[in-house]
């Protein structure tokens, strides 16, 4: 997967994250693009305003390219490929939330940074949490991801 953004100096450790993603969820992000950035909580609160009518500001934000059910494989999607690259979609964090998010939570920021972007991710993927089903199916996942990645709370 190409990671492009302002990441540093997560790109290592998101890159890897990712990859376990890939792993558990049997997808294939050879060719796959997702733009992930860090933002300030004026920034944030702007976009989740316009995109969303919410007027506060919160942790992370996506912003899908494609129109993905959690049962679709991205295999499937060859047709929206763009010079042989598969553009998943826009990540952003608010780091200033992330930081006190981890304060509140007890666990480092490299944690929360980590369930931040794979949250983003896995929206990306068509995986969401209105329903209450949708949540659980999603925070398995994530757990499932996270512990083999070896961030803990």
């Amino acid at each position: 997967m190409i990671i492009e953004g302002k990441i540093s100096p997560y790109k290592h450790k998101l890159t890897k994250l990712f990859e376990i993603t890939e792993e558990i969820l049997e997808e294939d992000f050879s060719n796959v693009n997702v733009s992930l950035n860090f933002v300030s909580e004026d920034e944030i609160r702007e976009l989740n305003n316009n995109f969303r009518e919410i007027d506060k500001v919160t942790d992370v934000l996506s912003f899908p390219f494609l129109e993905k059910k959690t049962t679709e494989k991205l295999i499937n999607f060859s047709k929206e490929k763009v010079d042989g690259i598969l553009f998943l979609g826009d990540i952003v964090i608010c780091k200033n939330k992330a930081v006190s998010q981890a304060k509140e939570y007890g666990h480092s920021l490299e944690r929360e940074i980590c369930f931040l972007a794979l949250h983003g991710l896995l929206h990306l993927l068509g995986y969401d949490h209105i329903e209450k089903s949708d949540e659980l199916v999603m925070q398995e996942k994530a757990k499932q991801i996270l512990d083999k990645f070896g961030v803990v709370r």
